[in-house]
């Protein structure tokens, strides 16, 4: 008996450490998810997301974005907060060419990856970036943990937003042109 209630406690303390290590994750918690969710909306109103968004010459990507690729970028203010917007539109599909997003955008849209520089000091350690994935309806979508993919995405591990967008030239964590040189 005494030994079944030590297999008891240790494993209702690994479920505890599992919740709390959730629960303290850099992303995925409910204000990242109400910021996200703010942001999608702004992302509307200007027209950079949704319906009613801006089409821009798509390009060839790479992964983990997808094979064709939209970006664009613009100053926007949430919260009382201007900073940097941007915006990537990622397309996939079997043999998917440039010619195809072109004249069928919504069939072959995946996923919208976004970046948003806040406030100084949400994130000192990596240019107070914002990170959200949402699928082409607005919603967020989800790591394979489960967790939403908004806030500080994998901050501290070695995979991830952060950890590839901190490779970039000239430390804006931004690969299409590089502000600091």
């Amino acid at each position: 008996m005494k030994f079944r209630n030590k297999i008891i406690t240790f494993s209702a303390a690994v479920v505890l450490l599992g919740c709390t290590a959730i629960a303290a994750a850099p992303f995925g918690g409910d204000d990242s998810v109400d910021y996200a969710k703010d942001l999608w909306a702004l992302m509307v109103k200007h027209n950079l997301a949704g319906k009613d968004a801006i089409m821009t010459r798509p390009y060839t990507g790479m992964p983990p974005h997808g094979m064709i690729l939209e970006l664009l970028e613009q100053k926007v203010t949430l919260h009382d907060v201007t900073g940097e917007l941007v915006v990537k539109r990622n397309y996939g599909g079997d043999g998917l060419m440039i010619g195809d997003v072109i004249n069928s955008p919504d069939k072959y849209l995946q996923a919208i990856t976004v970046m948003f520089r806040r406030e100084a000091g949400y994130d000192s350690d990596n240019n107070d970036w914002f990170y959200a994935k949402y699928a082409p309806d607005g919603s967020l979508m989800n790591n394979p943990k489960g967790m939403a993919l908004a806030g500080r995405v994998a901050k501290g591990m070695p995979t991830g937003c952060i950890a590839c967008h901190q490779g970039a030239e000239g430390g804006d964590f931004i690969f299409n042109h590089d502000r600091y040189k």
